[in-house]
């Protein structure tokens, strides 16, 4: 069934993140979480923007963190897209 929540930090922090989410097709960057459309986002630059990068690391949120939150589309298609943007970070 459709839903789910994915976290995980790409080795190359921040740069490696936005390339990322800029090679996305499918999903969507946003701040908020939680649709029936797939979203993608670097809390780093975007929820946490704010946040002393010191507090930041205290808290586990690294300049490569990477939140998904899955949507109703097609698995098939989501995975093929989140390969492909991960073979271009």
């Amino acid at each position: 069934s459709p839903g789910g929540m994915l976290t995980f930090c790409l080795p190359g922090g921040a740069d490696s993140a936005q390339l990322f989410l800029s090679k996305l097709k499918l999903w969507r960057a946003a701040v908020s979480l939680g649709s029936v459309t797939s979203l993608a986002q670097h809390p780093a630059s975007m929820t946490h923007a704010t946040v002393p990068v010191q507090t930041r690391k205290q808290v586990g949120i690294s300049d490569g963190l990477v939140r998904l939150s899955c949507g109703v589309e097609d698995c098939g298609d989501l995975i093929r897209d989140l390969e492909q943007a991960l073979g271009k970070a």
